[in-house]
């Protein structure tokens, strides 16, 4: 009898262990107990856990720049990044938390967190019949690097985020337990301040259609076709020393990339592709100012990825500019009066064009410019008259954008040089010309 109920008792504690087994694997694959059983299991975290971080700037010459979030969605670390040394711009991080049990079927858990200018190696797990499969990083701001997990028991593991801090200097340590820093800052050089030279000038150089490609690339209608006899024509080495002459020349003191700098299609990394060029103003510290054309984003990398490369590279003025308005790339950039007055004597609208047009029935060809994004531009024009009145000289007031005009096809119109061929202007005319001449824009500059 004794024995029967020794062999019962144990059978018993094997089925009750097993059957709990069981539920704790399914509990971590698909959350099946109830929160309160839940958070008393192992490797659980019963606090919030990380889902998103960016780094967001702003500066005070720009009236529509804006570094206050929303507080139910963002968490700002309230330390500015430049020290409060960066006179007219400050930038901050946030991230977006949760707690476990508010986490829902969208939500990606932060759980591993990297700070660099170039994509950090790719680790791989095996899944999939043994395949190695990708845990990708995603890019953000500042060279912050998320890696994310949509899996039901990510925010048990141990590798998830649960809060970020931010401490300075090459020598930060952090005591608390569970805490590690990351060696790398984020990459939120200061933007720097064009401003009138002491000779009372500034010169602009507009560098369209460079159409720079994922290695050589190959020229098309090159002039002349051949610049040593039976040499092979390498188009972007000629074009980048072509552009290097320009620039040595004329000494800009700013340049403006009107799109495609990029020639997607063949551009398999436009990454690649686009540091070409900046790479010869900042090695000559030349500030400069990009949109985009339709060919920049037929690459790998949206509009949004390549103006976030745009936004972190050194004397970059680009910025993706307010959300809630059509495109990528449209702001402003204030050049102030020579000296160390804060006075704008100049300012630029610079407003993406985007591609293709959306209705190529009715209107083929390219693609015009948003309602939204001339309310933006009347907006800022009419907020900043004040401000631009207060300089003691004429304030200047210039737009660039990539597709040109419907009005630019006038051959009634003064040209100078070789007309070789037409404007490719949009079949739709969204009358941002009448804008330009109300808001006093003395003129506007196309690419294509």
């Amino acid at each position: 009898m004794a024995r029967r109920l020794v062999r019962t008792g144990v059978q018993l504690g094997l089925i009750v262990s097993f059957v709990l087994l069981v539920v704790v694997f399914l509990d971590n694959r698909f959350r099946v107990l109830p929160e309160s059983i839940h958070g008393h299991l192992p490797m659980h975290y019963p606090g919030y856990v990380i889902t998103d971080v960016t780094v967001i700037r702003c500066s005070s010459l720009n009236p529509f720049s804006n570094c206050k979030s929303d507080p139910d969605v963002w968490h700002r670390v309230n330390k500015d990044l430049y020290l409060r040394s960066g006179w007219t711009s400050t930038a901050y991080i946030q991230f977006q938390r949760k707690k476990e049990s508010e986490l829902g079927a969208d939500d990606r858990v932060v759980v591993d967190l990297k700070i660099s200018r170039l994509t950090p190696p790719t680790d791989y797990t095996a899944a999939n019949g043994g395949k190695g499969v990708e845990e990708a990083w995603e890019s953000r701001p500042g060279g912050i690097w998320l890696k994310r997990s949509s899996s039901r028991h990510a925010s048990d593991s141990e590798k998830a985020v649960t809060y970020i801090d931010v401490l300075f200097g090459a020598d930060a340590v952090d005591p608390r337990p569970n805490w590690e820093v990351k060696d790398t800052p984020p990459a939120v050089g200061r933007k720097p301040t064009p401003r009138i030279n002491e000779g009372g000038k500034f010169k602009v150089m507009q560098l369209a259609d460079l159409h720079l490609s994922t290695g050589l690339g190959d020229c098309r209608d090159p002039v002349p076709a051949e610049i040593v006899p039976g040499q092979k024509c390498e188009a972007d080495p000629r074009t980048l020393e072509f552009v290097e002459r320009l620039l040595d020349e004329e000494k800009p003191d700013m340049v403006v990339f009107s799109g495609d700098q990029v020639n997607g299609e063949t551009s398999p990394d436009a990454q690649s592709a686009l540091f070409k060029s900046v790479k010869l103003l900042v090695d000559r510290k030349i500030p400069y100012a990009a949109i985009f054309g339709n060919h920049d984003d037929e690459g790998d990398l949206s509009r949004a990825q390549l103006m976030s490369i745009y936004e972190d590279l050194p004397y970059s003025l680009s910025t993706t500019g307010p959300e809630d308005i059509d495109g990528v790339g449209n702001y402003i950039v204030e050049v102030l009066d020579r000296g160390k007055s804060t006075h704008s004597a100049l300012t630029f609208y610079l407003l993406d064009t985007h591609s293709y047009s959306p209705d190529e029935r009715q209107f083929r060809g390219y693609d015009w410019l948003k309602p939204s994004q001339i309310r933006w531009f009347k907006n800022t024009a009419q907020s900043l008259k004040k401000k631009h009145q207060e300089y003691s000289h004429i304030h200047m007031n210039v737009a660039f954008i990539h597709i040109p005009l419907p009005e630019y096809r006038s051959t009634n119109l003064y040209f100078k040089g070789q007309w070789k061929e037409a404007p490719t202007a949009p079949g739709f005319n969204s009358g941002f010309k009448d804008a330009l001449e109300e808001e006093g824009i003395l003129f506007v500059s196309g690419g294509q």
